[in-house]
């Protein structure tokens, strides 16, 4: 299940993308439009602002705007990047230990599968495309 937090950042992003010829986003525009509460979205932004996908802009005329142009956005990296892994299952995880009976697991290829549809349908979205 994707959280509040996944959907939010998406939103995030996808408010400063149609928002761009405004320049940097003050957060508390972001806020009133998407009616999220600014301290949530701090957080939230950070988060951004860390993987690279949102620059931060100091001083008069500060706020938030995009690195890069809104068809070079993944729906799949912005929710990753929020999110985590999203595995379905535990022993799929990045750094999951390896599991006793995956070599006579009959669900082990049933998660995989699922797993490969999930990431392909995210990554396979742009920003763009929700605009």
């Amino acid at each position: 299940m994707i959280s509040t937090k996944g959907r939010y950042a998406l939103r995030i992003m996808l408010d400063l993308a149609e928002h761009s010829a405004e320049k940097a986003i003050p957060l508390k525009d972001i806020a009133q439009r998407q009616e999220i509460s600014k301290k949530y979205l701090e957080i939230i932004v950070k988060d951004l602002v860390k993987g690279g996908l949102v620059k931060g802009v100091s001083g008069k005329g500060g706020g938030y705007a995009l690195c890069r142009k809104p068809e070079d956005y993944t729906v799949g990296e912005i929710l990753f990047l929020s999110e985590g892994p999203m595995n379905a299952v535990a022993c799929l995880a990045e750094n999951a230990e390896k599991c006793p009976r995956a070599e006579k697991c009959r669900t082990l290829p049933l998660w995989k599968e699922y797993d490969k549809y999930v990431k392909d349908f995210f990554y396979s979205k742009k920003l763009s495309d929700l605009m």
